[in-house]
């Protein structure tokens, strides 16, 4: 081997050009796998959303199930993750909430407090 080839070949290639990785579409080859895990009802790019009452502490009653659903519904359709209150009265006016009695106290207000 000659000066020349040990130079060439200690040398790292750095010009790709030739090999262009985005001619090749990697997506669009039938590979088979052993586990399908692309779900055919999810669209690309959407996060798996799933309201579970088991994630939290205490136990949900049925009308706060059914509220966390609502919300979850119009999040996902409006593509709001962070309604405003003014959307979460929209929501609650949708399920059927109307104002029918005189304001109470509110819950968790110590007397005397503001």
């Amino acid at each position: 081997m000659s000066i020349d080839e040990a130079a060439v070949s200690d040398r790292a290639i750095t010009d790709r050009r030739g090999n262009n990785r985005r001619t090749v579409d990697r997506r669009k080859r039938q590979i088979p796998v052993a586990v399908e895990r692309r779900g055919s009802e999810r669209r690309r790019g959407e996060r798996r959303r799933q309201v579970d009452p088991t994630t939290c502490e205490r136990d949900y009653n049925e009308q706060e199930i059914t509220f966390m659903r609502a919300m979850d519904q119009y999040k996902r359709d409006n593509r709001r993750p962070f309604p405003t209150w003014s959307e979460v009265l929209e929501v609650l006016h949708a399920l059927g909430y109307r104002k029918v009695a005189e304001a109470m106290e509110l819950p968790g207000l110590k007397p005397g407090r503001s």
